[in-house]
């Protein structure tokens, strides 16, 4: 997560070591949970095939991993607060890496569910806690680089997610894009164990507020808890119960727990004055467009990363490895853009103007994947994902100039985690929105396609009656040699109508994307504080 930081005047004295070195240990671990994000979606179909589960299904182990992300977030601070950072941050690396090596092992999907759950809970604070160190570990002058530095590490992860996932599953077993974590998270926590220690600062607010009665509101976690798992079930199976036409009532039940869970969520957490999630700076109008920007974002990025190696995989032959090569160009044009944005943020450029940018860019990339066909070759699916991550890239830090410029101090970091529980429930979101779409759009298209494929079509019959001949050569069977031509006919139509599906649910990131511009002009003029560490995610 990317913030314009305002460390505490304490907050110079840092460790007696190199703080490049200490970087380096931080950001190991934030890439590893980053990447995890990411590393199964070219494995989807793998996993179910290998745990004897629906494909459908497989998509809970994207969407439970963001969702158990989401919720841990907003407490990140407060257990930071608690236990210690070096120690909630080490914590947090170890049940992470436990987590992974349980996800290896997992003999059913229900199981891998649950520690993929268990995986995000621990994963939740890695990011936070780590932009925390670096912000002590280095002089306010050289923060900007520190946080370029984690930015990079946060964008290079997720693209090579999918080819390393891809590689490992090809190559050994899907099982080994969460084993491959084993030694990488021992390693950081070693690392971790010898390079870290709290800050004088930061020892004395957790010796004061050890002193202090324990004080957790239970019911707002609780409601939180309701809110998000009514949510994300309901997205995840709503497709599949038919939304609110569920005979049984499952959808309806969850969308009442959801809606009354968050009423009751925001109720309570604007009467205390300890709440799990602030929702006070959300009064800043700023602070609510780049809510809404970053919440769809991240929806067109995770749904559109996870339709793209379904439809490699599944209509245009490809294997999990070149799948996700195909992906990972992107990562070259999210790096350079980056660079170059953040430098002329610190120039004093609007951010406004890159972020109304970065939309359109999203959009036009998402409408020339919409255009693609099945004759295309992989550097037509390269090319508008390099456009499309390099739009991407034009928003993030940009918009935590905007969200955090106007938002009060004392709000600043209520802001930052209300801010990251929305960008985690939009790639969540965006996975099921996209699954939904696809599912919906072919049988659409099936029937359409099938209207006039019918005995009484002329180039039906021509077809039927070319590909008979062709076919009795090699059967020597009339019969069969008519049946086999029919259903090769038929397997041209579902063939077209999945293909057109994927297209619909790419034409509709699009739209939203380029909806979303209109929002920049409801925004204040954001210009970064001179000094101020700028970094994207």
């Amino acid at each position: 997560m990317t913030t314009v930081a305002i460390p505490s005047p304490l907050a110079a004295v840092g460790p007696a070591i190199n703080p490049w070195v200490v970087a380096v240990a931080v950001v190991i671990p934030t890439f590893m949970e980053v990447l995890d994000t990411t590393i199964a979606n070219v494995a989807l179909r793998y996993i179910a095939g290998g745990l004897s589960a629906a494909v459908v299904d497989s998509e809970w182990v994207i969407t439970s991993y963001l969702a158990a992300n989401a919720t841990i977030l907003p407490i990140s601070g407060w257990l930071s607060a608690r236990l210690g950072r070096r120690n909630y941050f080490m914590l947090s690396i170890a049940v992470f890496t436990l987590a992974s090596g349980l996800c290896g092992f997992a003999t059913s999907l229900n199981q891998l569910i649950l520690f993929r759950v268990l995986q995000g809970l621990a994963g939740g604070g890695l990011q936070p806690s780590s932009q925390g160190v670096l912000l002590d570990a280095f002089p306010r002058e050289k923060q900007g680089a520190a946080m370029t530095m984690f930015g990079v590490a946060a964008l290079l992860a997720p693209v090579v997610g999918p080819t390393l996932g891809g590689y490992l599953t090809d190559n050994y077993n899907w099982r080994w894009i969460f084993y491959i974590n084993l030694p990488v998270g021992t390693l950081a926590l070693v690392a971790c164990y010898f390079l870290l220690d709290d800050p004088p600062y930061l020892k004395a607010e957790r010796s004061e507020l050890l002193k202090q009665p324990f004080n957790f509101d239970y019911i707002g976690f609780g409601l939180l808890a309701l809110t998000m798992s009514s949510w994300e079930i309901m997205l995840s199976k709503g497709q599949q119960w038919d939304w609110l036409g569920d005979p049984f009532w499952r959808v309806q039940t969850l969308l009442v727990g959801f809606l009354g869970g968050l009423i009751l969520l925001i109720f309570r957490e604007l009467r205390i004055s300890n709440p799990v999630v602030n929702f006070r700076p959300l009064r800043e109008r700023n602070f609510v467009a780049c809510c809404i920007i970053i919440f769809c974002a991240y929806a067109a990025l995770y749904g559109q990363s996870t339709s793209l190696p379904a439809l490699l995989q599944t209509l245009f032959g490809y294997d999990a490895y070149h799948s996700g090569l195909v992906l990972s160009p992107s990562g070259i044009s999210a790096i350079g853009v980056l660079l170059v944005v953040g430098a002329l943020l610190g120039r004093g450029t609007d951010a406004r103007w890159f972020i109304g940018a970065g939309l359109a860019v999203v959009a036009i990339a998402s409408y020339w994947m919409s255009l693609m066909n099945l004759d295309i070759s992989p550097w037509q699916v390269v090319w508008p994902r390099v456009v499309l991550i390099g739009g991407l890239s034009l928003i993030f830090a940009p918009l935590n100039v905007a969200a955090y410029i106007y938002t009060p101090r004392h709000l600043r970091a209520a802001a930052v985690g209300l801010l990251a529980l929305l960008r985690n429930e939009g790639g969540s979101v965006g996975t099921s929105v996209a699954q939904t779409i696809q599912e919906r759009r072919e049988q659409f298209h099936t029937l359409r396609l099938g209207e006039y494929l019918d005995r009484f079509n002329p180039a039906v019959t021509s077809f039927a009656r070319q590909s008979q001949g062709a076919l009795n050569r090699f059967t020597g069977d009339p019969a069969l040699s008519k049946l086999m031509s029919w259903q090769s006919l038929d397997d041209l139509r579902l063939q077209q109508a999945s293909s057109l599906a994927y297209f619909d649910v790419f034409w509709f990131f699009a739209a939203m994307s380029a909806g979303l511009v209109f929002l920049v002009f409801i925004m204040k003029r954001s210009v970064a504080e001179k000094g101020a560490a700028v970094g994207g995610e």
